[in-house]
């Protein structure tokens, strides 16, 4: 039996998945012949039941410009701290690691590769970390960067970041005009948990009056005038661009639900609902609330995500090639290169099973936010 190499998927969904995984494929039937190449499904959970598929160029063909993942996806699986869906209910199985590195023994996995962020990229961490068995076997890891918000230090750039950009300032730009038809003040909610990169990038490039990010607390006397500023000058009305994650001064971020057996068990959600119902009495304007959701996720992957997400894949195979593991890869002054994953993961800065103290956030004062205030776009803090 020839060794495997193995894909999984983690997390939430990204443009580019597709894109890497076509590229490993390739990669590896042009640099690594001696391998066969599986994808896992499903993400970890498909790791623990043992259920992959083979992928090959006939499988992947097709696939470059595809968002979403072939291999689907699953957030709620940390392998080292299990629950499960039994009869309809969670049943806590604990740490079940080493059945996964059991079957993926049994299998002939020689490398496996994880894409993912902060939460599979944990995982990825500990199981690189694990000790060999008894007959020798360890497994070995590396980890591609996955976020549509772009907020993992360890690199300058995740794929998905540039096609939810493109999408949410389309998206802006169509608010603007049924939002001047009608004189109404249109609240935009964009993604972005802890991190303000995908509303900063497209409320600048879509034109937005008010940006509100989760690294800028607001308050809303300083949204009413900016858009009784708005009023005044006769533009009638006003685009306001709001991260999911922002937060009102002297608050807390708005959650929507817990969701039992997720790592990061946190939905967040209802923040434009929330604006809306505050200035509703406090200016003349008609309000009303989009959410931009998980559109921001869908359709093609944009060229740039493309191109990076290549530049990713070949990298991975360049580090099997070399026998560097447990690593991930990363985009570092505009070149290729890799870093440990104990660096990108570190274990004294996690929080609820998952490293947050490793995130890129926008920083207050940084470049892109000058821009903006230089043309005239309120953060709500003033």
């Amino acid at each position: 039996m020839k060794k495997k190499i193995a894909i999984l998927t983690g997390g939430g969904d990204a443009p580019g998945l597709n894109a890497v995984i076509y590229s490993i494929v390739r990669g590896c039937h042009n640099l690594l012949p001696e391998y066969d190449v599986i994808g896992y499904r499903f993400g970890y959970r498909g790791l623990y039941e043992g259920d992959y598929i083979p992928l090959t160029l006939e499988s992947t063909s097709g696939i470059l410009h595809k968002g979403g993942s072939m291999l689907f996806s699953s957030n709620r699986d940390n392998l080292f701290n299990y629950s499960v869906m039994e009869n309809g209910a969670f049943v806590h199985k604990g740490d079940v690691s080493d059945v996964a590195v059991k079957k993926m023994k049994e299998a002939g996995v020689h490398t496996l590769i994880v894409l993912g962020g902060d939460g599979t990229l944990t995982s990825a961490r500990d199981f690189s970390n694990k000790a060999e068995d008894e007959d020798g076997y360890k497994v070995n890891v590396i980890g591609v960067p996955k976020t549509i918000d772009n907020d993992l230090n360890a690199t300058d750039a995740t794929f998905g970041f540039d096609t939810a950009v493109g999408i949410a300032t389309e998206n802006l730009g169509r608010l603007h005009t049924t939002a001047e038809s009608h004189h109404r003040v249109l609240v935009a909610q964009i993604m972005g948990r802890s991190a303000g990169w995908i509303t900063l990038h497209a409320g600048i490039a879509g034109s937005a009056d008010v940006i509100l990010i989760p690294e800028i607390p607001y308050n809303f006397a300083s949204i009413v005038k900016k858009i009784n500023e708005r009023n005044a000058r006769g533009k009638k009305f006003s685009i306001i661009a709001v991260s999911e994650g922002a937060i009102e001064q002297g608050g807390t971020q708005i959650e929507k639900e817990k969701v039992e057996g997720r790592p990061d068990s946190t939905n967040l959600g209802g923040i434009a609902e929330y604006i809306v119902g505050q200035l509703k009495d406090k200016i003349e304007n008609e309000v009303r609330d989009c959410v931009f959701g998980h559109i921001q996720r869908g359709g093609d992957t944009s060229a740039a995500d493309r191109l990076l997400s290549a530049r990713y894949g070949v990298r991975v195979v360049e580090l099997i090639k070399e026998g560097k593991f447990g690593n991930m890869v990363c985009l570092n002054n505009g070149s290729m290169e890799y870093v440990a994953l104990n660096d990108v993961i570190p274990k004294d800065l996690e929080k609820g099973g998952i490293a947050r103290g490793g995130d890129k956030l926008v920083d207050p004062n940084g470049e892109l936010v000058r821009v903006a205030r230089s043309l005239g776009i309120s953060f709500g803090d003033e």
